[in-house]
C-alpha cells in the first residue's frame, strides 16, 4: 500500500518525494494549522525525525500517518548528523519537525542542516504554522523590519546584558518566553528598555484561550507580576524611536566655535560625529561660513 494521510477520515495518496532532508512546519497548537503538503510529505518520509517522539505522535496519529518516528533533539543531533547525511547521500528523503511551529526556531535542526549544506545536499522548507509570525502580525507594532532573538538568558545578570545590547535597535524586537520567567522577563525590559516603550505578549496561540495583551512594557510587567501563565509566550517590543534631530542653531554654533580652533576638515569631522549628522551637510555649512567670513 502506498503511503496515505487521513483527512476528515478520507484516506489519501502521499506522492513520492525527492531524495533530500524536507524541514517541515507543524502546529503550534490547532492542529488544523497543517498544510496538505506537510501531510504528504510526512506520510511519504522514510523517516520523520523529531524533537520528541511523544509529542509527535499527537500530530501523525491525528491524520493517521505511520511513518517511523526517530528522536532528533539538541542531546544527540550532533551524533546522528553524520548518519543522516549519509542516508540522504544514498537517496532517502526525511523528515525533520519540532515539537510545534518550524524547526530551528529557537529548535534543534542546525547542526544538521549545516551538515547537508556542507555535503552538497538537498534540504527542502515545507513553510506553515510559525508562534514568531504569528505573534508579529497581531502585535500591533510595525512588521517593516524586526529581529528575532528567541529566549533570553535565565539569569537576571545575562538578560540584562543581553537587553543592553537591543537598547537602541530601531527594529521591532520579538522573544520567546516560558509562562514561569515571564513576569521576570517584562520587569527586566521596562526596567532596561524603558516601561514607555510599546508591547505586545501573545499567550496560547491558535488555541482555545489564545490572547494578545498590549501595552507599554510597564503596563505589561505590572499586569503579569502576579498570578499563574499558562503556555509558552511570545514578546513583541517596539524598536527604540528615532533619535531627535539637533536644532539647527546648536550644531552650528558648535561648528563655529570648531573652525575657531581647528582645520576646516577636523571641525566639520568633530561636529559631524558629535551631533551625529551627515558630513556633507556640515562641510556646506562650514564653506558657506568660510565664505561669508
Amino acid at each position: 500500500m502506498n503511503p496515505s494521510f487521513f483527512i476528515a477520515g478520507t484516506r489519501l495518496e502521499a506522492p513520492p518525494l525527492a531524495p533530500g532532508l524536507y524541514v517541515v512546519a507543524t502546529p503550534i497548537g490547532n492542529l488544523r494549522d497543517i498544510t496538505i503538503r506537510a501531510l504528504e510529505t510526512l506520510a511519504a518520509a522514510s523517516a520523520v525525525l523529531c524533537e520528541d517522539t511523544r509529542m509527535s505522535a499527537r500530530l501523525l496519529d491525528h491524520y493517521g500517518i505511520k511513518t517511523r518516528r526517530v528522536a532528533l533533539h539538541e542531546h544527540n543531533e550532533r551524533a546522528k548528523a553524520d548518519d543522516i547525511v549519509g542516508r540522504v547521500a544514498a537517496g532517502e528523503a526525511l523528515a525533520l519537525i519540532s515539537d510545534a511551529g518550524t524547526p530551528l526556531l529557537s529548535d534543534p535542526g542546525f547542526p544538521l542542516i549545516r551538515a547537508l549544506a556542507a555535503a552538497g545536499l538537498p534540504v527542502f522548507g515545507v513553510p506553515g504554522a510559525s508562534a514568531l509570525l504569528s505573534a508579529l502580525v497581531v502585535a500591533g507594532l510595525p512588521t517593516d523590519a524586526f529581529a528575532f532573538h528567541g529566549f533570553l538568558p535565565p539569569k537576571a545578570g545575562a538578560r540584562t546584558t543581553a537587553l543592553r545590547a537591543l537598547k537602541v535597535s530601531r527594529e521591532t524586537l520579538v522573544f520567546y518566553e516560558s509562562p514561569r520567567r515571564l513576569a521576570d522577563t517584562l520587569a527586566g525590559m521596562a526596567e532596561v528598555l524603558g516601561g514607555e516603550r510599546h508591547a505586545a505578549v501573545a499567550l496560547e496561540l491558535t488555541k482555545r484561550f489564545e490572547r494578545v495583551q498590549r501595552g507599554t512594557l510597564a503596563e505589561l510587567a505590572a499586569s503579569f507580576a502576579e498570578g499563574d501563565t499558562k503556555g509558552e509566550a511570545v514578546i513583541v517590543v517596539a524598536g527604540a524611536a528615532e533619535p531627535a534631530a539637533p536644532a539647527a542653531a546648536d550644531w552650528q554654533a558648535a561648528l563655529h566655535a570648531a573652525m575657531a580652533e581647528q582645520p576646516l576638515r577636523a571641525a566639520v569631522d568633530a561636529v559631524s560625529a558629535q551631533f551625529g549628522l551627515k558630513r556633507k551637510e556640515v562641510y556646506d555649512a562650514a564653506l558657506a561660513r568660510k565664505q561669508a567670513d
